[in-house]
């Protein structure tokens, strides 16, 4: 008889919580069109509807980076819990 893993149910930790946030915050900001369809104030000539989209550009991948690195941080100290070695 073969000895399978044991399976448990993912764990929702405060810092899963957290990148779950920062990836969705992007997609909720450019889905409600209404707070950004409009052209003032205008940047530097640019209408606000397409320096705002720009912006969350430069938003989004920080919130991506930040989210990667609390996952990073979040897997090491869980291996380190179960006893297993973090690279």
């Amino acid at each position: 008889m073969s000895e399978a893993p044991e399976v448990r149910p993912p764990t929702v930790t405060p810092a899963r919580v957290v990148i779950g946030l920062c990836l969705v915050a992007p997609f909720v900001a450019m889905l409600w069109v209404g707070s950004y369809a409009k052209t003032d104030p205008a940047f530097i000539g640019i209408p606000f509807f397409y320096w705002y989209q720009m912006l969350w550009v430069l938003i989004s991948t920080a919130l991506t980076v930040t989210a990667y690195a609390l996952w990073r941080r979040d897997e090491r100290a869980r291996k380190h819990a179960q006893g297993g070695v973090a690279k």
